[in-house]
């Protein structure tokens, strides 16, 4: 397999060196017993329960069987309310937009669609984050999931652990596309002019001595990448990391997966780089939804 290695072959004199952002810490723990949950001992709890609430939820659930729609007084029957009572929380459903009426007929509103659209993408990012978390205990390196929208790269998801921590973003990754492994791979996937709109917006700057020296030099290294292959940087974005990315094109979606390495372990990386190839060809069936949403 060939591999795009785009390390430069000298070091430059970097720029003024920049203060590294702290990494975010979780906030320590109160040191407090947990407390026990006290227990119900009450016959009747479900008196706590609001019952405008359940009457309502049944109506939505009804609404949501009837595709065509449905009119109040076969909602206030399969739900088994009165009608008055099946109208008032019906007009109340619609007034919030959790329901829309037309020609007397009862259907989903936008704000419930939001409701299952929310559920649904929450799905699909819970689909690439345990994808992720598996190829990251499998190879043993923090693994990253990208992709190219909106003229912008995108971060999706960081699968790391504190033995392999992800690499941290001093320099903002949607401006320094020139300079790693993700961004070089995704801008390998563009044609020529999607490549310089980015880099008008974009400029190449040095950001370490090992960082592309001009637009032209990006350009024509990009041109010489392989299609599909993985790109490999050293040192270009952090000092002291190695990184490779494999693209993964699903549709019109430019995307990729990456990992990183300290370089005293650089002799890992082509290695851990064909495996996570490997592992992204088995399963990019199961995730390429997820991937193109």
């Amino acid at each position: 397999m060939a591999l795009v290695d785009t390390a430069s072959p000298e070091p430059h004199a970097p720029p003024a060196p920049r203060a590294p952002t702290p990494r975010l810490q979780r906030p320590p723990g109160t040191g407090l017993p947990e407390q026990p949950r006290p227990t119900t001992t009450q016959p009747n709890s479900a008196v706590t329960l609001i019952g405008s609430v359940q009457r309502a939820m049944r109506l939505l659930e009804s609404v949501a069987e009837h595709q065509c729609g449905a009119p109040a007084k076969q909602l206030a029957r399969e739900t088994g309310l009165a009608l008055p009572t099946a109208y008032h929380l019906l007009r109340t459903l619609v007034y919030e937009g959790y329901l829309r009426r037309d020609k007397g007929l009862f259907f989903l509103g936008e704000a419930a669609e939001r409701l299952a659209g929310s559920g649904a993408a929450q799905k699909r990012r819970s689909t690439v984050a345990d994808t992720l978390a598996q190829w990251r205990d499998s190879i043993g390196v923090p693994v990253y999931y990208a992709r190219y929208r909106d003229g912008e790269i995108e971060i999706m998801c960081v699968s790391d652990t504190p033995g392999n921590p992800a690499v941290q973003e001093w320099a903002d990754f949607r401006e320094t596309a020139h300079a790693h492994a993700i961004g070089q791979c995704l801008l390998s996937q563009m044609d020529e002019n999607a490549r310089r709109d980015h880099l008008d917006r974009h400029p190449v700057q040095s950001i370490t001595p090992y960082t592309v020296r001009d637009d032209h030099t990006l350009l024509r290294r990009l041109e010489r990448t392989p299609r599909m292959e993985p790109v490999v940087e050293r040192q270009e974005y952090a000092l002291g990391t190695v990184c490779a990315a494999v693209p993964i094109t699903v549709g019109a979606t430019a995307a990729t997966m990456a990992i990183s390495l300290p370089s005293r372990q650089a002799d890992r990386l082509l290695p851990a780089a064909r495996q996570l190839q490997s592992e992204i060809g088995s399963k990019l069936g199961s995730i390429a939804i997820s991937i193109s949403m």
